[in-house]
């Protein structure tokens, strides 16, 4: 197996909205779902969820790894947020990818940029 993949909230809503095109929804099939507390948060954020979209939501969340925040993980946030110009979760969402050496899957590509030490895939782009 590659290199693993953790995958950003907006990656998963796009995946459930069936916009990714195919070779993205691949990426995320053939990997071991993994994402990070924030994520897990954001994806359950929606007041108007279906109760289908929230029970989808869950089988995903109960299938995934979900990694929390750790003193390792806070310090390389701190350390994110000193050197970027970047919100709490998105760097939060960075610090646990570089962490745990993971491949941060994201259309948000300008939120992550320059940011050493982090790879980032596209999934709209693969």
């Amino acid at each position: 197996m590659g290199k693993g993949y953790l995958i950003d909230t907006n990656a998963i809503i796009d995946f459930f909205n069936k916009s990714l095109p195919e070779s993205g929804r691949s990426l995320l099939i053939n990997s071991i779902p993994i994402i990070s507390i924030v994520t897990f948060i954001e994806i359950f954020r929606k007041k108007s969820l279906s109760d289908g979209e929230r029970r989808d939501l869950k089988d995903f969340t109960e299938a995934a790894i979900i990694y929390g925040v750790d003193t390792d993980v806070a310090l390389r946030t701190i350390d994110i947020r000193l050197k970027y110009k970047i919100k709490l979760p998105d760097a939060l969402i960075a610090a646990t990818a570089i962490h745990y050496e993971l491949i941060l899957v994201t259309r948000n590509l300008s939120d992550f940029n320059n940011i050493s030490g982090l790879q980032i895939i596209n999934p709209h782009a693969v």
